[in-house]
């Protein structure tokens, strides 16, 4: 993006209120953090804004939402950040699904679908945020240090702390520059990478232990089933963010994490090392993402989503499976 497209979205921001700001479904730091920024900056120009997620606003992100209030108002403006597809919005948000129900999406996923009446994309950006953080710098806007802190807690999360492979020089400026403000941005990064519940620890030990390997180890698969959330007595955010887990393990090219949504729906997320394009692996089933972290969803059984799911390994490793 340049500054032609900043100054167009400017003209944008400006000229509308009332604004509903979306976010995707199981929500991170980066559409979080997008949302409440952008909230911030939207109420700070004098206009009304809220921002919705189909589920409650995680725990682990009450930072970024302290303060934060309902304003009364009906939605003229709707606004989608960090959101790939409509389809990504969740089921408690579907009106909001139904063509040119957005009007504008912000993004940085090379996945967009353009379902808005209209899309900033930079698919170059490592976070959504950094659209923002851009787009502050060259309209002028003195940011608050809150605007700074959802920012930066936006990149760093997006980035795995700076070590995934969408990390860019733009980046680390960005983030150098943001914790020039009054951030706390330690706190920020041990809260987001190193403490853990114990509940959390209690449901890694779970998936970790009933971990599966395909493909002389290539491969790796967690399996979250309904059955096992329940039987580990955990909140349900305690679940959140385990995709990066099969990654770990040495030798592994493409490790991924199979979530129980309904009783015959699935979420995979992929991770993988440059051998494999996760994005692409997940356009086979109608998602997508990033390069090397991407999403979808699959519905079956959880033996037929598993042998769907092994079956496009093999074939994005060139190996031979015969079910």
């Amino acid at each position: 993006m340049d500054k032609n497209d900043f100054f167009e979205l400017k003209g944008i921001l400006e000229g509308c209120d009332n604004v509903l700001i979306l976010t995707h479904k199981s929500p991170d730091g980066d559409t979080l953090g997008c949302g409440f920024g952008l909230c911030a900056y939207l109420r700070d120009l004098g206009k009304k804004a809220n921002v919705i997620n189909n589920e409650n606003f995680p725990v682990r992100y009450n930072f970024l939402y302290d303060g934060y209030y309902v304003q009364e108002f009906e939605p003229q403006f709707v606004i989608a950040v960090d959101v790939a597809d409509a389809k990504l919005l969740g089921s408690h948000l579907k009106a909001y699904m139904e063509p040119g129900a957005v009007d504008l999406c912000i993004d940085h996923h090379i996945s967009n679908k353009f379902y808005a009446k209209k899309t900033f994309l930079d698919g170059k950006a490592s976070a959504a945020a950094l659209i923002f953080y851009e787009y502050f710098k060259a309209i002028g806007y003195e940011i608050s240090d809150h605007i700074a802190m959802c920012l930066y807690t936006a990149i760093a999360t997006d980035t795995g702390c700076f070590k995934y492979q969408n990390t860019t020089p733009s980046a680390h400026m960005a983030a150098a520059e943001l914790m020039q403000y009054n951030i706390g941005f330690e706190t920020i990064n041990r809260r987001m990478f190193d403490v853990k519940s114990k509940g959390r620890i209690k449901v890694e030990q779970r998936v970790i232990s009933n971990m599966e390997y395909y493909f002389n180890d290539k491969c790796t698969m967690i399996v979250i089933t309904t059955e096992l959330m329940n039987s580990c007595g955990a909140e349900p955010a305690e679940f959140e963010g385990l995709a990066s887990i099969p990654l770990e393990i040495e030798g592994v090219v493409i490790g991924i994490t199979v979530k129980q949504r309904h009783e015959n729906v699935f979420k995979l997320s992929v991770r993988t090392t440059e051998e494999v394009d996760a994005s692409a692996f997940c356009r086979r089933f109608g998602g997508g993402g990033h390069i090397r972290a991407a999403g979808c969803e699959i519905e079956g059984s959880l033996q037929e989503v598993r042998l769907k799911v092994i079956q496009a390994v093999a074939e994005a490793l060139g190996e031979e499976y015969d079910g």
